[in-house]
């Protein structure tokens, strides 16, 4: 894929996310990306053809320890979408973001349901006396 259609990738992505394309260097292949309150990292594009990985990093001291997730994924085994590369940073960024993890969410909607009914039923089994 030329850097051209992974740019259009990138804008696309960014149009369901709170991060904005605010860079393009072609000769780099890199993309740079920010959102508010500060959160940037960038994405080094493999070259056609070439055997290497997609690679994110940022410049921020701040954002960089929350990249590691997307950077184990990138390492794992397969090759990886530019979507999927981002996709994954996005989750890692989301404490930073404000935003719940995704997945957390969901299970809080789960378990508040479940626990409603749970104290009355949870204290005689725990061997809580009742004198």
């Amino acid at each position: 894929m030329d850097f051209q259609q992974l740019a259009d990738v990138a804008e696309k992505w960014c149009s369901n996310t709170p991060f904005e394309l605010i860079a393009t260097e072609e000769t780099e292949r890199r993309m740079d990306f920010y959102a508010d309150p500060g959160v940037s990292f960038y994405v080094l594009c493999p070259d056609n053809g070439c055997g290497d990985n997609f690679h994110v990093w940022s410049e921020s001291e701040d954002c960089l320890p929350f990249l590691q997730l997307a950077q184990d994924y990138i390492s794992s085994c397969g090759k990886k979408t530019l979507h999927e590369v981002l996709e994954k940073v996005f989750k890692s960024f989301r404490p930073l973001l404000g935003l719940p993890d995704a997945e957390d969410d969901a299970f809080e909607e789960y378990s508040a349901d479940v626990e409603e009914e749970e104290p009355e039923a949870d204290h005689p089994q725990m061997g809580v006396s009742q004198q």
